[in-house]
């Protein structure tokens, strides 16, 4: 039922939308694979970097997002859950080192079954658009899964949210796919 929601999602209630607003540009398309697993790791300016990005991609990107958004109660909750769920998100508990490997072992999960995973190694959303002192998971996730790490990097979304909330017209969003990094010489020395 997710797989079907994430398609109606991106085609039919929301990606349309995103596309007439947002008017998104990729560039590096030919950077990401066409099959198999891989690592996505972007920047986070905005809580719409994860709608554009998945949007000009042809395969489904699954994330990693803070359990809040699973958690609610009543209707709000529900529907919360519901959304996130069907989008491609995948809840992890973000508050301690245990909580860290678990979500390790999610992405390895995600990862192991030939998905493509999308991760933010700041953990969080940059608040002034600068990028901060990445986490090393993404390296240790693509090294125990053997998967390359495909660079993103999404500029604009965070214009578009204060644009979009102003109903001015936004700058178009743009999504850079940087060349994929082989971590393979450094398999076992994690």
């Amino acid at each position: 039922m997710t797989t079907l929601l994430y398609w109606l999602f991106k085609y039919v209630l929301i990606g349309p939308f995103l596309r007439a607003t947002g008017r998104p540009v990729i560039s590096g398309r030919e950077n990401f694979p066409a099959s198999g697993a891989a690592l996505l790791v972007g920047n986070h300016e905005s809580v719409a970097d994860w709608l554009f990005t998945p949007l000009l991609l042809p395969r489904r990107v699954t994330f990693l997002a803070k359990s809040d958004y699973f958690t609610g109660t009543g209707v709000r909750g529900m529907l919360s859950r519901w959304f996130f769920a069907g989008s491609g998100q995948y809840p992890i508990d973000r508050t301690n080192a245990d909580a860290a490997q678990a979500a390790l072992n999610a992405g390895m999960e995600v990862l192991g079954s030939g998905q493509i995973l999308c991760i933010y190694p700041e953990g969080t959303r940059s608040p002034d658009g600068r990028l901060f002192r990445g986490k090393t998971g993404p390296a240790r996730l693509a090294l125990r899964a053997g998967v390359p790490i495909i660079p993103v990097g999404v500029k604009g979304t965070n214009e578009y949210i204060r644009s979009i909330s102003r109903l001015r017209r936004p700058d178009r969003v743009q999504v850079i796919i940087g060349e994929p990094l082989d971590l393979t010489p450094w398999a076992g020395r994690e």
